[in-house]
């Protein structure tokens, strides 16, 4: 699943490279495992912006995918990949031996026509999903729940991998090396998958012209610098001035740790960046 390039007509297309999309099925899969999506524009429920830059774009689908790998010991055979414009990766739509049809995350390597499996302890094999504390160490894994039951929350985007890196001394708990470098403890009832997210060449990807941010709902971004003082820090000054010290919008300093979670800091072992950083909260 590599990029294309394309002949240098115009300009924009001199540096455009898009995703090859050719081993994708283009029926747009089962329509009852979609939802509608309602666009918000970065509104919230008060009608607030609080995510800026989003609105306008093509029409989407959510795809329902399973996440909790629940269906213990069932078979299942890969019908085909499929794109997905909500995430990075894309999907593989599987079709259970007692009839019924899923989505996954598709692994790098999975084919049409494989079978895969979900259970307690199964084979290792690219797809199939088994609890983490039966996963042999140095595996790479994705899809990998943070608690058990909920959900794959770790290694979904494309490219992604975790690597299991061994049962805690306690026997309860797995350490797992995630994509940022952040080494931390999940329970090891915890469902993964093998395997990396495919779709890895997705971070070469080159839009190539603002019609295509457009297209994905990605509103432009105005500079700070050339605002007015009153509607930015970097506002104002003669000439194209400096910036000093980066803030946002709204005065705070860019980089400033916002993460408030004491009750799971007893599971990170080692986070993903160090504490000791400038403008840093301690």
């Amino acid at each position: 699943m590599g990029v294309k390039s394309f002949k240098p007509k115009t300009a924009s297309l001199r540096g455009t490279k898009l995703a090859d999309r050719s081993m994708l099925v283009k029926d747009g899969g089962p329509k009852s495992l979609t939802l509608p999506k309602k666009k918000r524009s970065g509104r919230n429920s008060q009608g607030k912006i609080t995510i800026r830059h989003q609105g306008g774009g093509f029409k989407r689908r959510i795809r329902i995918v399973d996440f909790k790998r629940e269906k213990y010991g069932v078979p299942a055979k890969v019908e085909g990949l499929y794109f997905d414009p909500n995430r990075s990766a894309h999907l593989a739509l599987l079709q259970y031996a007692d009839g019924e049809k899923r989505y996954i995350i598709a692994p790098r390597g999975l084919k049409v026509g494989d079978s895969v499996v979900s259970g307690e302890k199964e084979d290792i094999l690219v797809g199939n999903a088994m609890k983490i504390k039966n996963i042999p160490s140095g595996t790479m894994v994705n899809s990998v729940e943070i608690e058990p039951g909920k959900g794959a929350v770790f290694g979904r985007s494309a490219g992604n991998a975790v690597t299991v890196q061994g049962v805690d001394p306690s026997g309860r708990y797995v350490q797992i090396s995630l994509p940022s470098g952040e080494i931390r403890l999940v329970h090891g009832d915890c469902m993964a998958t093998i395997g990396e997210v495919g779709n890895e060449e997705n971070l070469n990807v080159k839009l190539g012209k603002a019609g295509r941010s457009r297209n994905l709902g990605i509103r432009p971004t105005v500079r700070g610098m050339v605002m007015h003082p009153a509607q930015h820090p970097h506002g104002g000054g003669e000439g194209k001035g400096t910036i000093g010290k980066a803030k946002d919008k709204w005065g705070r300093r860019i980089g400033t740790r916002t993460r408030n979670s004491k009750r799971t800091d007893k599971f990170i072992i080692k986070r993903r960046r160090p504490a000791t950083r400038p403008f840093a909260k301690k």
